[in-house]
Order: C-alpha cells, then sequence, then structure tokens
C-alpha cells in the first residue's frame, strides 16, 4: 500500500501529524463554513427576536465555543438532521445571565465578540478561556466598552482574560480602531445595538465586513462609507434585529491552504468549491495572481449569500516573489500559507506591517519565519516586515506547531512540496479548531483513502 498523505501519532506532548509529500493534488474539495462568517451568525440569531435558519455553520472547535455560549446566554439551538441546518430562536426577552462562567477555549473571536453582546445586556457576565487566549490583550475591545458606559475588568492593564462584563444601559460613541481589526470593529458594533444614539467606527483599513452584512440582512440601520482620509466609516442606529437565513459560504482562509498547495506540489490540478470571495477576503487570491498563480474562478452555483462566492480551479505552477500589504490580508490569517507559496517561489517577497501577527494564537510572525527555515528557505523579521528569500524547492522537516492550527496546516503545504520525505508536525490538535477533517480532505486529493 502507498504511504498515506498524512497520519498521527501521540507523544508526551500530544498528536503527531505526518505529512508525506511527493504526490500530486487532484480533484474537488469543500471546506468548512466560513468561520467569521459562522460566529456572527450565531450571535445575532441570538440576539434577533425569533428563529433564525443557518445552513453550512462551521464544524470547528471554536465556532463550537460560540454555539455553547449563546445557549448559556438563553438561546435555543436546535440541529435539523434531514436539512443539515440549525435553528436559532432567541431575542433579547429570551436572554439571561449564565449560569456561571463561559469557556470560550482557544476562541479569540468568540471572546471579543462576545463581549460587545454581553456588553449590551443588563446584567455580568464572566468570560474565560485556555491558556493560550489568556495570554492575548483584551484592551483593544475593554476599551471602547469602557467608553460606552460598560464595566470591563481583567488581569493587568492589557486586560487578559478572565473578563467580567457588567452591562446595560451604553451610549454610542464615536470609535476609531488604532489598528485594522474586524474583531474590535464588530464587537463595538454588537454593543452599539442597544445603545443610547448612533455608533460610529472609523477604521483607517477596511476589515472583514460580515458583521456589517449580517446586520444588514437582520434589517439593522447601517450605513457605510469610504471617506478620503477617514478610511471605512460604519455608521450604526440603535436596532432591533429580526431573524434571518443563511448559506454559510466556504471559509477563505481554508480554502487558502489547499489553492496554496495545488500550486506548489507539481502536477496538482484541483477545484475548491463555493468559496466567500467578496471585498475584504480574497486578498490572498490576488497576491497569488501577483506571484504568477495559475487561477480560475468560476461563478459557483446552487444557493449563495454574502454576496459573492466562486469555485476556485488552481493548477500547479512556478512562481515568483512579489510585495504583500497588511491590508491586502485582513486578519492576516493567510499569511502563514502565503509564506509557504513564497518559499516556494523565486526571488524575494515582502510582507508589510504585519506586526499584528505577534499577538495571535502564537507569535505567528517569528513563528512563520521559523517555519520558513525548517523547510530550507530563508526568513528575516525587519521590525512590522517579514521578507522570505525564496528557495524554489523545499525539504522535508519537523516542526512544532504551539498550538496555532494555521501554522499547523501552513507546515502541512510545505511538507508537500517537500519531495518525498516524511514532515512531522507537533501540536496538530489545534487544527480540529477551525478544520476537524483536514487529514480526511488531504487523503481524498492525494488518492489515499483508507
Amino acid at each position: 500500500m502507498s504511504p498515506a498523505p498524512g497520519a498521527r501519532r501521540d507523544t508526551d506532548d500530544g498528536p503527531v501529524f505526518t505529512v508525506e509529500g511527493g504526490r500530486p493534488l487532484v480533484g474537488r474539495v469543500r471546506v468548512p463554513g466560513d468561520k467569521s462568517v459562522s460566529h456572527r451568525a450565531l450571535l445575532l440569531g441570538a440576539l434577533a427576536a425569533g428563529d433564525s435558519v443557518l445552513r453550512g455553520l462551521s464544524d470547528g472547535e471554536d465556532v463550537a465555543r460560540t454555539a455553547a455560549a449563546v445557549r448559556a446566554l438563553g438561546a435555543r439551538l436546535d440541529l435539523d438532521t434531514v436539512s443539515r441546518s440549525t435553528v436559532i430562536s432567541g431575542g433579547p426577552a429570551a436572554l439571561h445571565e449564565s449560569d456561571g462562567p463561559m469557556d470560550m477555549g482557544n476562541s479569540g473571536t468568540t471572546m471579543r465578540l462576545l463581549a460587545g453582546v454581553v456588553a449590551g445586556l443588563p446584567f455580568t457576565t464572566r468570560l474565560t478561556g485556555d491558556a493560550s487566549l489568556s495570554s492575548r490583550p483584551m484592551d483593544r475591545v475593554a476599551v471602547p466598552l469602557r467608553k460606552m458606559g460598560a464595566t470591563v475588568e481583567g488581569r493587568t492593564e492589557r486586560c487578559f482574560a478572565p473578563l467580567t462584563i457588567r452591562g446595560g444601559a451604553l451610549r454610542g460613541i464615536d470609535y476609531t480602531t488604532p489598528m485594522a481589526s474586524a474583531q474590535v470593529k464588530s464587537c463595538v458594533l454588537l454593543a452599539g445595538l442597544g445603545a443610547r444614539g448612533d455608533t460610529v467606527v472609523r477604521e483607517p483599513v477596511l476589515t472583514r465586513r460580515h458583521t456589517e452584512e449580517l446586520l444588514t440582512r437582520c434589517g439593522a440601520r447601517l450605513t457605510e462609507d469610504d471617506v478620503a482620509g477617514d478610511g471605512h466609516v460604519v455608521r450604526l442606529s440603535p436596532s432591533e434585529l429580526a431573524p434571518f437565513e443563511l448559506d454559510v459560504p466556504g471559509d477563505p482562509s481554508q480554502a487558502a491552504v489547499w489553492v496554496v498547495a495545488a500550486c506548489v506540489v507539481p502536477g496538482s490540478e484541483i477545484t475548491v468549491e463555493r468559496v466567500y470571495v467578496g471585498r475584504g477576503r480574497r486578498g490572498f487570491l490576488d497576491v497569488l495572481a501577483r506571484m504568477g498563480a495559475n487561477i480560475d474562478e468560476i461563478p459557483a452555483t446552487g444557493p449563495g449569500d454574502l454576496a459573492a462566492t466562486a469555485d476556485i480551479l488552481v493548477r500547479f505552477g512556478s512562481l515568483h516573489g512579489t510585495e504583500v500589504h497588511a491590508a491586502e490580508i485582513t486578519g492576516l490569517d493567510e499569511v502563514p500559507v502565503l509564506a509557504v507559496a513564497a518559499a516556494c517561489a523565486s526571488g524575494d517577497t515582502v510582507f508589510r506591517d504585519v506586526g499584528e501577527l505577534r499577538v495571535k494564537e502564537s507569535d505567528r510572525l517569528a513563528g512563520v519565519a521559523a517555519l520558513v527555515a525548517v523547510f530550507g528557505a530563508r526568513a528575516e523579521v525587519e521590525g512590522d516586515d517579514l521578507r522570505v528569500h525564496g528557495t524554489g524547492r523545499l525539504v522535508a522537516g519537523a516542526l512544532d506547531a504551539h498550538g496555532d492550527h494555521r501554522m499547523a496546516m501552513a507546515a502541512a503545504v510545505a511538507g508537500l512540496a517537500a519531495g518525498t520525505e516524511p514532515t512531522r508536525i507537533a501540536g496538530w490538535a489545534a487544527v480540529a479548531t477551525s478544520y476537524p477533517r483536514f487529514a480526511a480532505d488531504l487523503a481524498t486529493l492525494t488518492g489515499n483513502q483508507r
């Protein structure tokens, strides 16, 4: 039997995933529903009075934390196994103080967005998380929520979890985000739904618009403008939300893993089905196109929501270096796997102003440089920039992902491009937070179903 493309073995430090490279990826794959959209859909479904129907939610652990949180607050979730949809019944009258602290696990998105929701509710909520989440500062949401009138308490001035939030009776504010962050923007907007007066969020660089898209779908009174010298401006008036239906499109950040893999593994040709490619999320495709990637976007068939979706057809081909600005990759989630593409390319690729990577699930800025080095290329961190020297060919290696799902999947792509020697990735369990069936999809695309 041919060696499997991915296998697990357990060590004292947790599961290790082994990738056997040297084999093209061929076929079709559908990635999990978009994680960012899934979080927001569950939260808005809990706030909307009535029954909302959600199809294609992400099945990762992070979104499961959000589902558990809205249940703890009093919303009802029912799974229809026939239609594979989730019906969420909520509304302000249904929500109440949770019986105890709510555990966000490793999901920073859940903690930051839920902080905005509970800040607008007239009771006290305690939010906890695992060791990794508890090491990520929450002051970026605590500051605007305090300006709106909520009490937000955490450890040290940086407001590390656990967080205690006493909400209700908020006032709208005019807030300029100090850095590009869709989570901060969303937190403020969610808090502003029941605030007194309008809430305005100004962001110098456009970030993911899923909160705005879904608020509009729910009937919220919201406007958006791109203002010269003021960036992207969102204005929200106090609003009651109506229930809604949603087909969640495929997650672009997960799709990027397969797209890059097909670009860098010889002989590959795959189609990633029904991926969201709307404004603010398609940056990785534009970057790869500049690098010379062989990619076609085909309008997707079937139901589509949140504006643009497409099937993405990718074939192997040579790549060359480019310059990437942080504003192109909102959230920076695709930077680790794009760095793998850069390592396989000819020439240098520079990622500009990506210092925000330091406060992700791990220090991804240093981690990406280390990942590139493990697989035989070179990279340097220059302030908030990352420079990757393309080598054209990678070598197999071993990497500890340190509990970071993006780093683990990027390492798997590097292993696929590194010839026939095995690559071993420690800390693989983190992949379940966003893409539980990654190994199964890898086996299908490489023809190694077991």
